[in-house]
């Protein structure tokens, strides 16, 4: 899925100021007020800058599409899958992320790893984010399964899907999005990583994108792969799903020319030389 790339300020590391078309043209509306000055009241109004939510699914097991795994504990990356950790520590290495959190078992905290290693960070654990609880269903055979009644209400009408002695996926929804929410709030304006799993990824897609619990079947994420989300006061707006290429085109502009010459004319000052930022367009790069 291709996007605009994301315009802004570097501010720190993992930090950025702007939002995409899609969220700036609501806060554009929202404060079109050309000739009112600034004041501490109307800075104090001002909603956080939008958060960079990018949502990683762990890489695979030797149970990975053959085993429900769910939180069985002691389930380790195969080789295959610490090759995949490492492929996605490469691809997201040139973004400047703030902070990596992981669902606290072995195969999601593994592929976190792989990544915050490339950034200095260590891993949060994030419960919220954790597998569905399968309940009786945890460890058995996705062939065995699929033969069960309640494997056409799962795939059918998972709104409506309780496991034997787990949660309902209606709950693993709710605490999944309530999860996320917080780590935007205590990230506004960078870019973070959460590493999770398949069921509680798609839950969140569905619920940025306005689709109904029961059609989140239709949705495909797969193992490594990266879904990301730019969340502001203003609205949600995807901008990778299911991503295992280049994620280049996140990494934000440096300062436009403009921008600086803006804030000089309002300041009276004339910028020196070299103060600003090469210029750029924003097109995405494909």
């Amino acid at each position: 899925m291709e996007c605009r790339a994301l315009e802004g300020v570097v501010l720190a590391p993992g930090t950025i100021v702007g939002v995409t078309d899609t969220v700036a043209d609501s806060a554009a509306a929202d404060s079109a007020a050309p000739d009112a000055e600034a004041t501490p009241e109307t800075e104090k109004r001002k909603p956080p800058p939008a958060t960079v939510l990018l949502l990683a699914r762990h890489a695979v097991t030797a149970e990975t599409g053959s085993m429900l795994s769910g939180r069985k504990p002691g389930i380790d990356l195969s080789d295959k899958g610490r090759e995949q950790a490492t492929a996605l520590g490469d691809r997201l290495a040139g973004l400047p992320i703030a902070a990596v959190y992981a669902s606290p078992i072995e195969r999601t905290m593994q592929t976190a790893q792989a990544v915050a290693v490339k950034h200095g960070l260590e891993v949060r654990e994030l419960p919220g984010v954790l597998e569905a609880d399968y309940g009786e269903w945890t460890g058995g055979k996705l062939g065995d399964l699929a033969k069960e009644d309640l494997w056409r209400t799962v795939q059918r009408a998972p709104s409506r899907a309780r496991f034997p002695e787990g949660e309902s996926l209606a709950e693993m929804q709710v605490r999944m999005v309530a999860t996320l929410e917080r780590v935007v709030a205590d990230h506004p304006g960078e870019i973070v990583l959460v590493v999770s799993h398949a069921d509680p990824i798609k839950s969140a897609i569905a619920h940025y994108n306005g689709t109904h619990l029961d059609h989140f079947q239709r949705i495909v994420v797969s193992p490594a792969s990266v879904t990301v989300f730019q969340l502001s006061a203003y609205g949600a707006a995807m901008l990778k799903c299911n991503d295992t290429g280049s994620l280049e085109e996140l990494i934000p502009s440096p300062p436009r020319e403009d921008a600086a010459n803006d804030s000089a004319d309002a300041s009276g000052e004339t910028p020196s030389e070299g103060s600003a930022g090469e210029g750029s367009d924003g097109e995405a790069q494909t």
